[in-house]
């Protein structure tokens, strides 16, 4: 039997996407993500805890990242873990956990012409979908593997 590697997270971006094109042609857009939850205590203390996770989306996701997505926005995302290495400018080894998604959906309200606001929160996929259904964004076959990325740095 397969295995499954799944994510879901719903957080607030921790600062702009960053977007680049590889040599290949292809956008890959990367992002900090905050998830937070809250719990008591033995004592009774309410505790608050943030997580941190770095988010990487490909091709169109990284368009629509780079012209939707601003800090602090909250946001929907699916996809899967990537554990990745690399070696630094000192020839130090570094090791790197990334979500690779799949799909997004901006879970803010946009402001309007009007100055009200209306609910943008379409999803986008990675996936196979073309029922032509309202709101999604196909940007190819979900088993497409994303180029390696050969960086110094991890972006």
């Amino acid at each position: 039997m397969a295995g499954i590697n799944k994510v879901i997270l719903v957080g607030n971006l921790g600062k702009d996407p960053e977007v680049r094109t590889i040599q290949s042609g292809a956008q890959v857009a990367k992002f900090s993500l905050a998830t937070s939850e809250s719990y008591t205590n033995k004592e009774g203390q309410k505790i608050d805890s943030t997580e941190w996770h770095n988010i990487v989306v490909w091709r169109g996701l990284a368009t629509l990242a780079e012209k939707y997505l601003k800090k602090g926005n909250r946001v929907y995302i699916e996809g899967k873990i990537r554990y990745r290495q690399y070696e630094d400018k000192d020839g130090v080894k570094k090791y790197i956990t990334e979500i690779e998604a799949a799909e997004m959906m901006l879970l803010d309200k946009a402001p309007t012409s009007g100055g009200g606001y209306t609910n943008t929160n379409p999803s986008y996929n990675t996936g196979n979908n073309d029922s032509g259904t309202s709101g999604s964004y196909n940007t190819g076959n979900v088993n497409d593997e994303a180029p390696p990325v050969n960086d110094d740095l991890p972006f």
